[in-house]
């Protein structure tokens, strides 16, 4: 299964036969002051270093969001997905959960966006799949519903199963759905990195579709995150995840250490050519 997205000049494919797909997370303000504060300033140099640094760092798609209070998204997104497409050459990823404001950025982008997101309420189903249709964009699928996340694969993956039916009866190819298992923190549920991966496991073998993962969300509320976060990315990648949603700077190295294990990675040479850089930056 290959998910193909697009900028201007570059495409990238994200598949399981391949080596991992990093979407980068910093053009998100939840938890970020200072984003949130550039955001509503409309500080685009700001966002245009975020972005061009993400990709320095070893992103290889942009998740763009500017879900900040008292911004019109409507209006804003599309002037920052315009700033960042302008500034570097990845595909991007449109985060929002406004049919209004996801519209409006698909308009104004040059290539074949990732959407994020859909999950498995009626509202969303309505709303978003249809754009993804009209625009040719590719979708992330969130397994959750109007009863909330499953606690349990089973149930997240009824979700899947319903959210397939949907786009495939829209014409919706599935190699345009990327499944978003989801995981909940650890310090409030210890089961909760159990039952993602067997989710993203199933999700592999069963529907054979490609998997994101806010993956950082794993370690809210615990100490030295991201040494929980690289532990877990590796497992995830294990199991199946092929495009997680990640801060590229803080987990290339385990990425690219876990690629090279599972056999994504010829004679070790991203491996040995990211190791050399290492040993020579400043």
């Amino acid at each position: 299964m290959e998910t193909r997205i697009r900028s201007a000049g570059k495409e990238v494919i994200i598949s399981y036969q391949r080596p991992t797909v990093l979407i980068g997370e910093r053009i998100n303000p939840t938890g970020k002051k200072e984003l949130s504060e550039a955001i509503r300033a409309k500080d685009m140099d700001f966002i245009r270093r975020e972005a061009v640094a993400q990709v320095e760092a070893g992103a290889d798609v942009l998740d763009v969001n500017v879900g900040v209070s008292g911004v019109d998204e409507v209006t804003l997104l599309p002037e920052v997905i315009k700033v960042v497409a302008d500034a570097v050459d990845v595909p991007l990823c449109i985060d929002t959960g406004n049919p209004g404001a996801i519209e409006a950025a698909l308009r104004v982008y040059n290539g074949k966006a990732l959407i994020n997101s859909v999950n498995g309420e009626e509202e969303s189903l309505n709303t978003i799949l249809p754009l993804a249709k009209e625009y040719g964009a590719a979708v992330v699928a969130l397994l959750l519903d109007e009863k909330g996340i499953p606690d349990n694969a089973d149930g997240r993956l009824e979700i899947a199963a319903r959210i397939l039916q949907r786009a495939d009866s829209l014409g919706i190819s599935r190699d345009n759905i990327v499944i978003d298992c989801l995981v909940m923190a650890v310090s409030t549920d210890m089961q909760a990195g159990l039952v993602a991966l067997e989710t993203i496991r199933r999700v592999r073998q069963e529907l054979d579709l490609n998997i994101t993962l806010g993956v950082s969300n794993i370690s809210f509320g615990m100490p030295e995150r991201g040494l929980i976060n690289n532990t877990f990315l590796s497992m995830a990648i294990m199991a199946g995840v092929t495009c997680p949603i990640v801060d590229a700077a803080r987990v290339r190295t385990a990425v690219l250490t876990a690629d090279l294990v599972l056999g994504r990675d010829n004679y070790g040479a991203r491996y040995i050519k990211d190791y050399r850089q290492r040993k020579t930056t400043p």
